[in-house]
Order: structure tokens, then C-alpha cells, then sequence
């Protein structure tokens, strides 16, 4: 039943994000006089319509992995009234960009949310406005366990919340490493919160050594704000959109450095050139591997961690279309652009080319990626 939770949760939470994506483009579209023909949530086949007022057909289809929005004249070189083709080159920019900006500005909603609420610190330096940002101080929670180690043995897993250890409430990691340390070899009770259920079990702790355990901890903080949320929210928007850039820096880098040494380099740089394309093929996620993520954040770790996520991959979202990938918001972007500059006419059959190989790269990159994600879920 929790998997199945996850799954739904995990499904609506990217549905949400692409459906809002396509939303900008629609709006965007509509106000500078560009026809839009279809707004479908999901992808086909289509498992009901309806025309709605404003004669969009809006459609829900079967495949939940997404949206899309359906422009009429959807290629440059269209021409006629109510065509995207038609409309000048700064109104083409806008509906392009518009998914992008709405995926930034609904994260930067989320995290504002969050700092009223409480903010999780995931990045060094993350803004706070001081005088108006309260620290809170989370429960203890379990990390990594290992194997063959009491916290294992006892059924505990990782992101459990230590409620008592011994019949003593635990406020910090300290309090909870002198405890393990006063009761070694003993057996003890501990009591967790589990997705928001408090439950216990007894553990049997290792007579010797400094670990007697087995599991790594940590604790949690938080920050409130009031007046300042929206610019927290803002703000640390900002600062994950360049920590993403950061990232796919660092995964060009190592991709292409690894490459280069398997190709040109000696024997020890070979291996040296594999671990990079290995390191930079650990740090790509597809579609499995995003809801691979989310499941847990909806099983154990609760709302906050969730919205969390979920303002983190919109950002993500953000970050890809705007980049000159063919297939994607920007790639068209660019075509256009280059066309433009070079006074070069973009037929049909020429975007179409550009977009359909665009697209099978993209496919292809996909299909590679998720076969990964598979491995590393099974594995």
C-alpha cells in the first residue's frame, strides 16, 4: 500500500510540474493572439475531452508522465492568423520561454511556503534574512544503516525519527551517541516515528568497539521566516537555479574529460577517464530514477521533504528547457535564433528535421537513462 501511495504520489508531483510548464506556454500563447488548439494532461491515447468555451479542446489521456500543449501553425514558417509562425519573433521568445519562467516561479511559490512553514538547509551559505529567521531544531533521524548491525537487525530504516532510546527522550545526536555508549550489549527499547507513526522495537547493541549501532544520524534544522518569506523564497530559487548549473557544469566536465582520456590516454588514464563517465553517468536521473526519489520523500519523510523535492525538480525543469537542447523549449529557441541571424529561411521541413533528430537523441538519451535507473534501483 505505501509503494502504491508513492507511485501516485510520485506520478501527480511530475504530471503537476509538466502540466504547469505547458500552462505557461498556453497563456502566453493565447495573450498575444496565437490559437491554441488542445491543452492535454497526460499523454495519449486520449481517455476523454471536452471543447471548453474558449474553444480549446482540453483533454485527459492515459499515460500520466506529463502534458502537452497544442499550438496551431506549430512550425516558423506558418503564416496565417492565429498561427505561431505568424507572430513576430519577441512573441515567439516569450511562448517558448513562458514554461520555463512558470517552472522557476512555482518553485520559487513552494520554497516560499516552506520558509513560513520551515525551510530545510540544503545548501552551504543558503539565505536567511537575519532578525526575521528562527532555527528549528528536528528529531533525531537514522541515515545509512549497515548490515549485520543491531539497528538493521532490529527492522529500522533509514529516515525513522528517534522519539526515546532507553526510556530517555533523545534531543540531539550527542544525547543519542553518549546513550548507545552507556548501554552497550544491552538490550533496549526504542521508540521511532515512521511517516508519522510512532512505533517501537528492541535492539540488542554490541558489547565492543564504537560502533554499536550501526547506523549513521543526523539531525535535521529548519528555518521560519514571516515578512521575509518571499524573499527567502526568491532568493534561494536563485541559488538552487545556479547549484543546477553548477552540476551540469561539473557532469560536462567529467563526461567530457573521461572520454577524452579513454580515447587518447594511457593505460592508467584510461581507468582514470572510465571512473569520471562512470561518476558523471551516476549523477544523471530519468524519469524511474525522479520517481525513485520522490517515493521515499511520500512514504517516510514526510511533506516538507516532498514540497522540497518537488520545488527542486521544477527548478531542474527550468534549468533543461532553457539550455539549446533540440526538442526542448530552448533548442527551438536557438533554431530560430540562428535562422534569424543568418537570414536563412526555417522551412517546415527543415525545423521539422531538426526538431524530429532533436527529438530520437533525446528518446535514445532517455531510454539509456532509465535503463540505468533501473540497475541502480535493482542493484
Amino acid at each position: 500500500m505505501e509503494v502504491l501511495f508513492g507511485i501516485v504520489v510520485g506520478l501527480l508531483a511530475l504530471t503537476f510540474l509538466v502540466v504547469v510548464h505547458e500552462l505557461g506556454h498556453a497563456i502566453v500563447a493565447r495573450r498575444n493572439g496565437v490559437v491554441v488548439e488542445e491543452f492535454g494532461i497526460g499523454f495519449p491515447p486520449r481517455a476523454w475531452s471536452r471543447k471548453l468555451k474558449n474553444k480549446i479542446l482540453l483533454s485527459v489521456n492515459w499515460l500520466p508522465l506529463g502534458g502537452f500543449v497544442k499550438l496551431q501553425g506549430e512550425y516558423d514558417a506558418a503564416d496565417g492568423k492565429g498561427d505561431y509562425g505568424a507572430a513576430s519573433f519577441w512573441v515567439k521568445t516569450k511562448i517558448l520561454l513562458a514554461g520555463v519562467f512558470i517552472n522557476w516561479v512555482t518553485a520559487a511559490v513552494l520554497l516560499t511556503v516552506l520558509a513560513i512553514t520551515g525551510l530545510p538547509q540544503i545548501i552551504p551559505n543558503q539565505f536567511a534574512v537575519e532578525g526575521d529567521t528562527r532555527t528549528v531544531y528536528q528529531p533525531v533521524q537514522l541515515g545509512v544503516l549497515s548490515d549485520n548491525y543491531p539497528a538493521k537487525q532490529a527492522g529500522l530504516r533509514s529516515g525513522d525519527k528517534i522519539v526515546r532510546f532507553a526510556g530517555n527522550e533523545v534531543n540531539s545526536t550527542n544525547e543519542f551517541i553518549a546513550l548507545t555508549q552507556e548501554r552497550k550489549g544491552d538490550t533496549v527499547e526504542v521508540i521511532y516515528n515512521r511517516a508519522g507513526t510512532e512505533q517501537k522495537t528492541q535492539v540488542t547493541l554490541r558489547d565492543e568497539g564504537q560502533t554499536v549501532f550501526g547506523a549513521s544520524i543526523a539531525q535535521p534544522t529548519l528555518t521560519r521566516s514571516t515578512w521575509s518569506a518571499p524573499v527567502v523564497g526568491v532568493v534561494t530559487a536563485g541559488q538552487l537555479t545556479w547549484e543546477t548549473f553548477k552540476g551540469l557544469g561539473g557532469l560536462v566536465s567529467n563526461l567530457v574529460n573521461g572520454v577524452t582520456l579513454q580515447l587518447f590516454g594511457d593505460e592508467k588514464q584510461r581507468e582514470t577517464g572510465g571512473k569520471e563517465v562512470a561518476a558523471a553517468g551516476d549523477s544523471v536521473a530519468g524519469p524511474v530514477g525522479i520517481l525513485g526519489v520522490i517515493f521515499p520523500a511520500a512514504q517516510q519523510a514526510g511533506l516538507t521533504s516532498l514540497v522540497l523535492l518537488v520545488a527542486i525538480i521544477s527548478i531542474a525543469l527550468a534549468v533543461m528547457n532553457a539550455l539549446p537542447i533540440p526538442a526542448l523549449d530552448g533548442g527551438r529557441w536557438f533554431t530560430m535564433a540562428a535562422f534569424k541571424v543568418l537570414r536563412k529561411e526555417l522551412t517546415k521541413e527543415r525545423e521539422e528535421k531538426i526538431q524530429a533528430t532533436g527529438f530520437l537523441t533525446l528518446m535514445a538519451l532517455i531510454v539509456l537513462v532509465t535503463v540505468a535507473d533501473v540497475g541502480k534501483i535493482i542493484g
